[in-house]
């Protein structure tokens, strides 16, 4: 069975509470769960969040963090978050930078450079220049790395000594539908800047920017529908109409300052986790293993996602216009909610206000965002950003250790190396 969006669980007080073979749940009434999110269990959370950073590996084997339930369910359930298995106080080495992670499948991203733009096609010259604009500004190239990270780290398991036609394949699909995403978010946020670089529709204007993203989507869905595997046609799929879910989520929740953090974090999975976590479930898919480990390989792909857009969330406050290729704090300017905006409404009256406003007066936005930075709004962000990164270190343990697995996990510690 092939997991989809609907195979989450959401919520600070409720995200992490997943099915696992060394812990208990219990059933409450919805209601009840926002209550405890929005007082004392969730000051709890993070009270206790450095001390379950800590090494902890007993009956890590049974353990399963996954889960198949609605998120109707899940809002409605509790349980206990896994052992931790992170200690981020400790630091015996220097950064982790992205290209010592993809050192061990450069060769991999090298092949992939090489074909994206042949992909796209060559038969129409401005989707080409698109296609060297974005493809060409810098890209990190994160989910196909994860991609052959997860193939080769799982190939290892069922005796592959290299990685499939398919696994390559998927990696270029994945890295399209991003690049696709990316263009047509630009537009609905009508960015200028991207990655310090103009943007596509900036351009060449918005018509052939939509059409450009139109075109890589459907592009990749072609070469999706040739891998003849509707597993991973369906996950991926999914992903696509995810992009759209999250889009419409965000337009319909400007300003709102009632949003309570359980839907920002499933507006978080549609617009970033769902890409990784298909990224990495199709990978273990094509390598032959159990549906087990491959619904492990989701769930980190899963729980990646969501503590690296909570990052990039952060960042957003922390860091210059310069560092970021776009204006700070550009998504609280257009009313779009993020981590700490939502933990810091609860201390900060004065910033409800503000918002509600939508801004109206001179200064009201440098004050908003000072009111963030001053409440602690940041700081919780990063505990939530901490215990994503710990479930996501946890569900690498069905594999066994090997340079792959090591920089698996060395990617959970750079994203959250970012707001160091």
């Amino acid at each position: 069975m092939s997991m989809t969006s609907h195979n989450l669980d959401f919520g600070r007080s409720v995200l992490d509470l997943v099915a696992c073979g060394c812990s208990s749940s219990a059933s409450i009434h919805r209601s009840s769960v926002r209550k405890i999110a929005m007082t004392g269990s969730r000051k709890s959370n993070r009270d206790c969040g450095a001390r379950r950073l800590v090494c902890c590996r007993q009956n890590l084997a049974r353990c399963r963090v996954y889960s198949t339930k609605t998120p109707e369910t899940l809002l409605n359930e509790v349980g206990q978050i896994p052992p931790a298995v992170l200690n981020l106080k400790e630091k015996s080495r220097s950064p982790i930078s992205l290209a010592n992670i993809f050192e061990v499948v450069a060769e991999d991203l090298q092949t992939l450079n090489q074909n994206l733009k042949s992909i796209v096609g060559a038969e129409n010259p401005v989707l080409m220049s698109a296609a060297e604009q974005i493809f060409g500004a810098g890209g990190k190239r994160l989910r196909p790395a994860l991609v052959f990270l997860v193939s080769r780290a799982t190939a290892e398991l069922v005796g592959l000594k290299e990685l499939t036609t398919k696994h390559r394949r998927l990696a270029e699909i994945i890295e399209m539908i991003h690049t696709a995403s990316l263009i047509h978010d630009d537009v609905l946020d009508e960015s200028d800047m991207r990655r310090g670089q103009e943007t596509v529709h900036q351009l060449y204007g918005t018509r052939v920017a939509v059409l450009a993203g139109d075109f890589m989507f459907a592009q990749s869905s072609w070469y999706l529908a040739n891998l003849e595997n509707l597993e991973v046609i369906k996950l991926i799929s999914q992903v696509i109409k995810d992009f759209a879910s999250g889009e419409i989520k965000q337009a319909s929740s400007l300003f709102d300052c009632d949003l309570e953090l359980e839907e920002y974090l499933i507006k978080s999975y549609y617009k970033t986790a769902s890409l990784i976590a298909a990224s990495t479930k199709g990978a273990a898919i094509f390598s032959g293993v159990d549906g087990s480990l491959s619904k492990q390989m989701y769930e980190y792909g899963r729980n990646l996602g969501l503590s690296f857009q909570i990052v990039d969330d952060i960042l957003d406050f922390t860091q210059s216009a310069e560092q970021l290729g776009k204006p700070a704090a550009s998504d609280l300017a257009k009313g779009n909610l993020t981590a700490p905006v939502i933990f810091a409404l609860e201390k900060e009256p004065k910033l409800r206000e503000i918002i509600e406003s939508e801004f109206c007066e001179t200064g009201s936005l440098d004050e908003a965002i000072k009111l963030v930075k001053t409440s602690g709004g940041i700081e919780e962000a990063q505990e939530l950003a901490k215990e994503k990164a710990n479930l996501a270190i946890h569900n690498l343990h069905c594999l066994p250790r090997s340079p792959f697995r090591v920089a698996l996990e060395d990617m959970v510690m750079f994203n959250l190396e970012r707001f160091v």
